[in-house]
C-alpha cells in the first residue's frame, strides 16, 4: 500500500495479483483487508524495518567516509500529515499542518547512500532532541555525526560522545563559547558542558545560476580537535554532506508520498503504516546502492530514487512466471 499509495485497498490487491495468470487468486473486500491490517498489529511492520534497517555503504563506496570515519546525520521532519480524527489527534494533539495533524519522524541517515540507520517518530511537542536520544545507541566509535542547530544541549553532545562517535553539529546563534586556545587555522579549542570541542567561524556563500548570492555565517562544533588533520576548510566544505538528509525527506515525503497524508485513522495504523513505509524507502536505497556497486568507483547518489520506485512498481505490475504451482481437480493449490 506504501508503494502504491494513490489507490484504494482492493486496486492495491489488483496490482498485487496481476502477475499472478492462470493462478486462482482470492477477492478479499476492501473491509476485509481493512480487518487483516488491525489483526496483523504494529510489531510486524517495525521488526521488518529494524531488520532492513543499518548503513549499506561499504569501505570502498564513493561520498560515505570522511578519513577514517562512516559519516551520518541526524535531522527530524515534522511535515507528515496524518487524517484529522480524534483518535489521531488524542495521541498527536492538535497542532496542525495544513488542515492535518502532523508527526514528528526523526532519522539517524547514512549521508554517503542516505540509508536510514534508525527511525523514530510520534507527537511533534515532545521535541527532536528527545527523539535524537532514543537513536545515539545506532551510533558506533566509526561514525562522525552531522546535524543543523539546535542539538548542541549539553546534555545532548555529552551522551553523544559517550557513545565514543566523533560530531561536527552547528550551533545556535546564541550559543556563547569560551575561547581556551586559538589554532592556525583560525579556529579555536572550548568546551561545552563538560564535552571539550573545537569550534569553526564560518560565512557560507551560495550563488544561484542567476548570479544572486546569499551568504550566513555558521558556528560549527566538533570532537575533531586536531587543526593539522582535520583543517577547518575542510570541515567546512564536508558538513555540506549534512544536506544530504533533506534529499532522504525529499524522496520519502515527495517521492514516495507525492506530498499525501497517510491513511489511518488511528495510532495503531498510523505507527504501522510508517514502520511499512521507512521499510520500503529503505529497500528502494538497498538495490540502489547495489545497484552502484556494480560499476565500481560509482557513488550511490548517481542513482536516481524515482527511477528506483517506477521500476518497483513495474516489477510488481508485470511479474511473470515468479512461482511454479500445479492446481489439482477442486481448483485449488495444495500447500
Amino acid at each position: 500500500m506504501c508503494l502504491f499509495p494513490e489507490v484504494g485497498y482492493r486496486l492495491v490487491w489488483d496490482k498485487l495479483t496481476a502477475g499472478l495468470a492462470g493462478i486462482p487468486v482470492a477477492a478479499p473486500t476492501p473491509k476485509a483487508l481493512r480487518d487483516l491490517r488491525r489483526r496483523l498489529g504494529v510489531a510486524p511492520a517495525r521488526a521488518l524495518f529494524e531488520v532492513l534497517a543499518g548503513p549499506l555503504a561499504r569501505p570502498a563506496t564513493p561520498g560515505a567516509r570522511f578519513g577514517p570515519y562512516r559519516t551520518v546525520s541526524f535531522d527530524g521532519c515534522s511535515s507528515q500529515r496524518v487524517p484529522d480524527t480524534e483518535r489521531n489527534c488524542s495521541w498527536l494533539g492538535r497542532t496542525s499542518h495544513h488542515g492535518y495533524p502532523t508527526l514528528e519522524l526523526m532519522t539517524l541517515v547514512e549521508t554517503g547512500t542516505r540509508a536510514l540507520i534508525g527511525a523514530v517518530f510520534g507527537p511533534t511537542a515532545e521535541g527532536e532532541t528527545s527523539y535524537a536520544s532514543r537513536l545515539l545507541h545506532l551510533l558506533r566509535p566509526d561514525m562522525l555525526a552531522l546535524w543543523d542547530k539546535g542539538f548542541d544541549g549539553n546534555s545532548f553532545l555529552a551522551a553523544v560522545t559517550a557513545t565514543r562517535a566523533q560530531f561536527l553539529g552547528r550551533l545556535r546563534g546564541n550559543r556563547r563559547t569560551p575561547v581556551l586556545a586559538r589554532l592556525a587555522d583560525g579556529s579555536y579549542l572550548s568546551v561545552i558542558g563538560t564535552v571539550k570541542v573545537r569550534v569553526i567561524d564560518a560565512q557560507i556563500t551560495v550563488t544561484c545560476a542567476d548570479g544572486t548570492a546569499f551568504t550566513g555565517s555558521y558556528r560549527l562544533a566538533t570532537t575533531l580537535t586536531d587543526p593539522r588533520r582535520y583543517p577547518a576548510a575542510t570541515l567546512v566544505s564536508l558538513y555540506h554532506r549534512r544536506w544530504e538528509h533533506e534529499s532522504a525527506y525529499y524522496a520519502l515525503r515527495h517521492t514516495l508520498m507525492a506530498g499525501r497524508i497517510l491513511r489511518s485513522g488511528d495510532r495503531a495504523g498510523v505507527e504501522q503504516e510508517m514502520w511499512s513505509l521507512l521499510t520500503l524507502y529503505q529497500a528502494l536505497r538497498t538495490v540502489m546502492v547495489d545497484a552502484a556497486e556494480s560499476l565500481p568507483g560509482t557513488a550511490p547518489d548517481r542513482c536516481g530514487f524515482t527511477i528506483a520506485l517506477q521500476t518497483a512498481r513495474d516489477q510488481v505490475i508485470g511479474a511473470a512466471d515468479i512461482v511454479t504451482v500445479n492446481v489439482n481437480k477442486a481448483g485449488l493449490i495444495p500447500l
